[in-house]
C-alpha cells in the first residue's frame, strides 16, 4: 500500500479522493511588506484562486510586515497545503518558511501539513512575464527588443543561477537578447543591464520584473532602470491568470508528494 509523504511527526494524509478531496485548505505565504499594495495584490491573486477552486479554502500568512502569521493562519486547522508565495528557492523558502511550520506543529503535533514548492521557476511564468511586456506594448519575441529579466536578487547564489537560466531560455524566443539582472544582492543591477545593452547596440530596451506585487523594489527598478535609457517598464506579475494556474498546480502536487522540510 502507498502511503502519503508528510512533515516529519505529522501523521498521514489521505491521498486525492474522496468526500473531502478537494477540501484542504491552502494557505499561501507571502514575504509580506510595509507597502500597503503588496497585500492588496495578494488578495486579489487569492480572490482568483478561489475562483477557480471554490471548493478548495484558501488562506494567506505572510513572513513579515503583515498579519496573519503561519502559525494563526493555520489555526483551527486539522490539515493544510502551505505554499510559498515566492518565485525562487532562496533563504525564505528554505529556512524561514520550514521553521515557521515547525514551531506551529511543535504547538499542535497533530496538524498535518504538506509543503509545496515555489512558484518558481516554471514555463508559465515566462507566459505571465510575456504578458505584462504585452499589456505594455511590446510585441512577444520582437527582434529588435533587448529584454532585462529583474528579479529581487538573492543572497543565494543558486536563485540567482535560477533567473540568469531563464533569461537564456527567454532568449530563444526571438528577442534581441534577454539580460538577468538583480535589483538586490547580486550584479548587474537593472540600470547597468540597461545601461550595457543600449552600449552593444540595442534599438530598444525593455524590462520585464519577475516580481510579485508592487514596493520599494518594483519603484526603484522602474525609477532607475528609466533614467538609464529603458523604453518600457512593465507592470509586475500581481494576480496574472498564469499566477494562478502555477500556485493551483502547486497545490495539487503538494498533496500527491510534499517538499521535504529541514528540521
Amino acid at each position: 500500500m502507498r502511503h502519503s509523504p508528510v512533515i516529519p511527526g505529522g501523521g498521514p494524509v489521505p491521498l486525492a479522493g474522496g468526500a473531502a478531496s478537494g477540501r484542504v485548505p491552502l494557505v499561501a505565504v507571502a514575504h509580506g511588506s510595509r507597502d500597503p499594495r503588496a497585500a492588496v495584490t495578494v488578495a486579489a491573486l487569492l480572490d482568483r484562486v478561489r475562483l477557480a477552486r471554490p471548493e478548495v479554502p484558501v488562506r494567506v500568512a505572510y513572513l513579515d510586515h503583515c498579519a496573519p502569521d503561519l502559525g494563526r493562519a493555520l489555526g483551527g486547522l486539522e490539515e493544510a497545503v502551505v505554499l510559498p508565495l515566492l518565485l525562487t528557492e532562496a533563504y525564505h523558502s528554505r529556512v524561514d518558511l520550514p521553521a515557521a511550520l515547525n514551531e506551529a506543529r511543535a504547538r499542535e503535533p497533530r496538524l498535518r501539513v504538506r509543503y509545496g514548492g515555489t512558484l518558481g521557476p516554471h514555463p508559465l511564468l515566462l507566459t505571465a512575464l510575456e504578458r505584462r511586456l504585452g499589456e505594455a506594448g511590446v510585441p512577444a519575441g520582437d527582434p529588435s527588443t533587448a529584454v532585462v529579466l529583474v528579479s529581487a536578487g538573492s543572497s543565494d547564489a543558486r536563485a540567482n543561477a535560477m533567473i540568469a537560466e531563464m533569461a537564456r531560455v527567454w532568449r530563444r524566443s526571438g528577442w534581441w537578447t534577454v539580460t538577468p539582472a538583480y535589483a538586490s544582492a547580486a550584479s548587474p543591477t537593472p540600470a547597468e543591464a540597461v545601461a550595457s545593452l543600449r552600449r552593444a547596440g540595442a534599438a530598444r530596451v525593455v524590462v520585464a520584473p519577475y516580481l510579485l506585487a508592487p514596493g520599494h523594489f518594483a519603484d526603484k527598478v522602474r525609477r532607475d532602470t528609466l533614467a538609464a535609457g529603458a523604453s518600457v517598464v512593465a507592470d509586475v506579475l500581481g494576480p496574472a491568470p498564469e499566477l494562478v494556474d502555477v500556485l493551483l498546480e502547486r497545490y495539487t502536487a503538494a498533496r500527491r508528494e510534499p517538499v521535504p522540510l529541514a528540521g
